[in-house]
């Protein structure tokens, strides 16, 4: 998610403070995204060079309060709208880490796998003892709980998988993937 769009999306019911932003950021997501309030008022001064907020009324005690523009509604309104693709996520770095203890002998991938298995499943545990305490005026904070754990639940099967592919391939040579190399204009002509 982008902190941009976040604090947009805060602005949207009226003009509020850095810390009053972080405060609700953190509440709407159940904290499960801590943000720094340096990134709160970096962002915000981001936003309104863009023309995406602008500063409002200031009560006099030196703290600045952020309002939306309309462009910023805009801006807003086209972020909802629009899916969020795969490749526009961060890189899955477990699945990377798997990959490259194929690649570097002497790691045991199995035991790899098998700490991540044991990792997730006790982060599972504890999404589904805060799921279970919540309140059900909590919404967000429930929608973001239960993605944490189908996010979980699907780590959890494809770490099963790979390591059902590890033993239907255990024994098997290692090998590198196969690169191509482009033939220069030489090569290729003749």
């Amino acid at each position: 998610m982008s902190i941009k769009h976040g604090l947009l999306a805060l602005l949207q019911d009226g003009p509020k403070y850095g810390y009053q932003l972080r405060g609700e950021f953190e509440a709407a997501t159940g904290a499960t995204w801590p943000l720094n309030i340096g990134q709160v008022y970096t962002t915000l001064t981001r936003l309104e060079r863009d023309g995406l907020v602008r500063a409002a009324s200031n009560e006099g005690d030196g703290r600045s309060m952020y309002e939306i523009t309309d462009a910023g509604r805009t801006e807003l309104a086209k972020w909802f709208e629009t899916p969020v693709t795969r490749e526009s996520r961060p890189r899955d770095e477990l699945a990377i880490k798997l990959a490259l203890a194929l690649a570097v002998p002497g790691v045991d991938v199995s035991a790899v796998v098998q700490r991540q298995r044991m990792s997730t499943m006790q982060s599972l545990q504890e999404l589904t003892r805060l799921k279970r305490n919540s309140t059900d005026g909590e919404i967000s904070w429930q929608l973001v709980i239960e993605s944490m754990i189908f996010g979980a639940e699907a780590e959890i099967r494809w770490l099963d998988h790979c390591e059902a592919m590890l033993l239907r391939h255990r024994g098997k040579p290692r090998t590198m993937p196969q690169t191509y190399d482009v033939p220069n204009e030489q090569e290729a002509r003749s």
